[in-house]
């Protein structure tokens, strides 16, 4: 029994949806300090920390931090992001961009972020990640383009190609350029831009040639001014999750997690 307030302890835990910690004999009785005119307040107060702490718990409410690309929510969370919204209309979801997966990795381990969009890469002490898709490549040409009306294009045709090139700091043109080596490739560059949305934009205004990844509702091989040529010699991209661990996730953020990458899982080519 509280003898401060007339209330049992099983009663307080079953009225507030929690269990309260037996109190030892150095254990401080904050009624007590409190006049008994404002002890109403400070049970109020409590009963509101309490009642946001159980919405956190159950996963709904707070926020949930996000680490992407300049072009990662178009493209992998659209669908994504309006469903959770539906299923969590009070958890808020924040987005701060990073110029790389390099630099999501460091957001991560220096602030408060949940969760980071990557592109796979090597292991990183402190960080696990976790595959959610693979993005076979293609090449990006103009309509006009005397590649753009083959099926396909071989790795032994792609040799001397001058292309419009990736971030050289990017994980994904690391890894395209380990893709290459390992059948002899070795392309020409003629730009270099700073995503992959504008080397698709360029390639459409028939102003050069890229290799980016098939990325999530682009049509293969497109229609327009732009054509996507597979390219399946090349080993595809990984993408998918990273995070500082993912036992110690919020409710929120697991929920938001799962829900985009059942969205990339199901999503239906677009031909």
């Amino acid at each position: 029994m509280d003898e401060e307030s007339g209330t049992s302890r099983g009663a307080l835990e079953k009225s507030r949806g929690v269990r309260c910690a037996p109190r030892g004999a150095g254990c401080l009785r904050m009624c007590l300090a409190v006049p008994s005119g404002d002890r109403g307040f400070v049970l109020a107060g409590l009963d509101l920390a309490l009642r946001r702490l159980r919405e956190l718990v159950d996963g709904e409410s707070g926020s949930v931090r996000v680490a992407t690309g300049a072009t990662t929510v178009r493209h992998f969370m659209s669908d994504a992001v309006v469903a959770f919204r539906q299923q969590h209309p009070d958890v808020s979801l924040e987005f701060r961009t990073e110029s790389s997966s390099r630099a999501c990795f460091d957001a991560l381990a220096d602030s408060s972020l949940d969760l980071a969009w990557i592109t796979l890469g090597a292991p990183v002490r402190g960080i696990e990640q976790r595959p959610v898709m693979e993005l076979p490549w293609v090449l990006a040409v103009g309509a006009e383009d005397p590649l753009a009306r083959r099926p396909y294009v071989e790795a032994e045709d792609l040799s001397g190609l001058r292309l419009i090139r990736l971030p050289p700091n990017s994980t994904s043109a690391a890894h395209l350029d380990a893709a290459c080596a390992e059948l002899g490739v070795r392309f020409a560059f003629d730009t270099s831009v700073a995503d992959w949305d504008t080397a698709l934009l360029l390639a459409e205004l028939g102003l050069g040639r890229a290799v980016v990844p098939a990325l999530p509702g682009l049509a293969v091989p497109g229609g327009g001014d732009l054509r996507l040529v597979p390219l399946p010699a090349l080993r595809p991209l990984s993408v998918g999750w990273a995070v500082r661990r993912w036992d110690a996730l919020s409710p929120s953020a697991r929920a938001f997690a799962d829900t985009v990458t059942e969205s990339c899982r199901t999503a239906v080519p677009h031909d």
